[in-house]
């Protein structure tokens, strides 16, 4: 990526937006860096699609700024959307046309050069896997290959920004690893917005996220931390020849053990004091028959229910 793009590719600062009397974006602010694949997250009707259109200057807000590289996006609109690459919930397809025809127009809508053109076609196509199809007229696709063609439109002028709501619904699952495989690829050089309700899709393909709730960023951290979340420190330990519980419990270091089954049991202890070790040597040396010894992680799913139960239970203003 070339060095005149910024550290900070877009910034947003207290976007709000109304539809009628209903207030559908709250003072929302963020930040997306160079080389970064951020996913913005929430339940249906968060707000996620308007923040969308607002960033990507597709809809006005009713207050608040947006910087693409630099760049004013309501004063200087055509300089900033240059550098942005859009792909809505449902992809802006001419159908009729095929693959390359429509493609070569969506780089001339983006003021390319004839000359420059030719290039950033094979460029695009070779990139989202579109070499076999793109003399195919689009309609004739599988929605898989439309989705394909709907990134490649987004792509094709080399955006420092690129943004895509929700690009993996309704695609089946090697279409949707394909999809995530290109948006982590497309992270290498560029930065990327990712608009989901999958958490998957977070976990694959993202560095940092964003959780909305009614309209409102009410979490922000990177994709690793969000999965370690309020973690429990703990296992769950599978014994063939299990003593009393009173035994396990009694064990330093242990501050809750809960039998789950005949053989299996949770295992709850203080961060600062892991007693894995203490419990193996007891197993050996009483010949408890350990099969197996599995550390406590938290899903995404139960982390985003948690997140946005205690923030849905606090004040929202």
């Amino acid at each position: 990526m070339s060095n005149t793009i910024p550290e900070i590719t877009l910034y947003a600062r207290n976007l709000t937006r109304r539809f009628g009397n209903q207030r559908i974006v709250h003072d929302l602010t963020l930040e997306l860096k160079r080389g970064e694949v951020l996913g913005l997250l929430g339940h249906n009707g968060a707000g996620k699609s308007t923040t969308l259109q607002m960033l990507t200057g597709c809809l006005l807000p009713d207050s608040g700024e947006i910087e693409i590289c630099g760049i004013n996006l309501r004063q200087n609109p055509v300089s900033a959307k240059a550098h942005i690459g859009y792909l809505p919930e449902t992809p802006p397809l001419y159908k009729e046309l095929s693959v390359n025809d429509y493609l070569i127009f969506a780089a001339r809508l983006r003021g390319m050069k004839q000359t420059e053109v030719d290039a950033a076609l094979t460029q695009t196509v070779q990139r989202c896997g579109l070499e076999s199809v793109r003399l195919k007229i689009i309609s004739t696709l599988s929605k898989g290959y439309q989705q394909r063609v709907g990134i490649a439109q987004a792509i094709i002028h080399s955006p420092a920004v690129i943004v895509l709501d929700e690009p993996t619904v309704g695609l089946d699952p090697a279409q949707i690893r394909d999809i995530r495989y290109l948006i982590r690829e497309l992270g290498n050089t560029s930065s990327v917005i990712l608009s989901t309700h999958l958490l998957h899709e977070v976990e694959s393909v993202c560095d940092r996220v964003e959780i909305m709730q009614q309209g409102r960023l009410i979490y922000s951290d990177s994709s690793l931390r969000m999965q370690h979340y309020d973690e429990v420190s703990g296992f769950v330990i599978s014994l063939k020849n299990p003593p009393p519980l009173s035994v396990l419990q009694a064990i330093p270091g242990v501050s809750s053990a809960e039998q789950m089954s005949p053989n299996d049991f949770r295992i709850l202890h203080t961060a600062e004091d892991n007693p894995g070790s203490r419990l193996l040597a007891e197993a050996a040396q009483n010949d408890w028959q350990l099969a197996q010894l599995t550390p406590l992680h938290a899903t995404l799913e139960e982390v985003f229910v948690k997140i946005t139960g205690e923030k849905t239970k606090g004040p929202l203003s």
